[in-house]
């Protein structure tokens, strides 16, 4: 092509500045002209955040819009004069939702495109790895979105599996998960960690979780893991979120006289690269449920970068992310979760492997790999859009 091609992302994620670092991948490559939309401020555990700004040098152009019915992440929808503006004067090749399809966003931006923009190529984002059917009218917006959709992106193996079983076009479907940002997440010295746990004031070795603290992300079971450790042995828990379960595991902390040796701490994104890296181990023992399993597991990803040893559960997609870079046990198993911490805290040639092999999978997940594979797609998804209008 004789021009760049001009993409828009638009996505209610791209709010944070660090779930941009992708696209800013992507923009590097000089073929790309990329422009952003997200809200101008979405609702999330850390209270409502406010569009966060490009760095300075950012090859980005971001646009901040204002949205409604911001509370529900089913029914919030972009003011639809602006996104029709925007698409009707953009230019683009290439509009990327990173919306669910059965979302009223979603359905809205492929409305808006049909509209506004109609020979742009349109293609989603979908993480859903459970075979679900949708009541009216979601399940309207889903149809609609594939019926639009010149492509669609499954965030992982698992769901790119359930969505093609639920009747999305196989050979429009793609892999492509999410990014580790490995100029941030990177292995900490050894100095630094031991200010880090000053602050919190907890002794090494720091055993972490990171995410939201809900039943399903295995808390229960990390509490009765660690109940199962011998007395005697020195550990610290980092939690490292916020969500349901946190009243009950910091009474549960009381209640063992382990409150000095327990933090529960809500951060910025922005902050997470470095408690991150100063933990000994992370702890990721989700568990299956009728309405959710692990779809991806960001966590993992960012703590191989870190050189962080991972321990997960077998539910969802973290087996296949693992490999054999760290521990898999079964899920809702605290006897496995506990005898895995022993080996990660009492191996070290074997922690040294699974921190190996943690930095060199990390790549695989990087800006970098998945900047060019993204780029790839986009490439492919226009060039088959401009023959199919010359044709017509």
């Amino acid at each position: 092509m004789n021009r760049k091609i001009r993409i828009l992302a638009i996505g209610h994620s791209y709010v944070v500045a660090l779930n941009r670092a992708l696209l800013r991948q992507v923009a590097a490559d000089p073929d790309f002209e990329v422009t952003v939309a997200a809200p101008n401020r979405f609702r999330s555990e850390l209270g409502e955040i406010p569009f966060q700004p490009e760095p300075p040098g950012s090859p980005l152009r971001v646009v901040p819009m204002n949205i409604r019915l911001g509370r529900s992440i089913y029914i919030f929808g972009y003011d639809g004069h602006a996104l029709n503006r925007l698409l009707a004067n953009g230019g683009f090749d290439l509009v990327y939702a990173w919306e669910e399809p059965y979302i009223y966003a979603g359905f809205q931006i492929a409305r808006a495109v049909a509209r506004s923009a109609p020979k742009a190529v349109f293609c989603f984002r979908t993480a859903q790895s459970l075979p679900k059917r949708y009541p009216p009218p979601f399940n309207y917006f889903e149809r609609v979105c594939l019926r639009r959709a010149d492509g669609w992106v499954a965030g992982a193996h698992l769901v790119y599996e359930n969505s093609v079983a639920r009747g999305y076009p196989a050979a429009k479907g793609t892999i492509l998960t999410l990014a580790v940002d490995t100029a941030l997440f990177s292995p900490l010295p050894e100095d630094a960690k031991k200010q880090i746990r000053e602050e919190l004031g907890l002794n090494s070795p720091i055993l972490g979780f990171v995410g939201r603290l809900t039943a399903a992300k295995g808390i229960e079971v990390i509490q009765r893991a660690v109940e199962m450790l011998e007395p005697s042995r020195p550990w610290s828990l980092l939690f490292l979120g916020s969500g349901p379960c946190e009243e009950d595991v910091l009474r549960w902390a009381g209640s063992r006289g382990w409150a000095g040796r327990i933090v529960v701490k809500l951060v910025e994104h922005s902050a997470v690269p470095r408690f991150l890296a100063a933990m000994d181990v992370l702890l990721a023992p989700s568990l299956t449920t009728r309405g959710w399993k692990e779809q991806f597991g960001r966590m993992v990803i960012e703590a191989f970068a870190c050189g962080v040893p991972v321990i997960v559960s077998d539910s969802g997609e973290l087996p296949f992310l693992v490999g054999d870079s760290g521990w898999v046990v079964p899920e809702g198993q605290a006897p496995a979760l506990a005898e895995a911490i022993r080996a990660a805290l009492d191996m070290p040639e074997r922690r040294e492997e699974a921190i190996r092999k943690g930095l060199e999978r990390a790549k695989t997940y990087s800006t970098i790999s998945l900047g060019r594979q993204f780029g790839d797609y986009y490439r492919k998804l226009v060039e088959q859009k401009r023959i199919s209008l010359c044709a017509a």
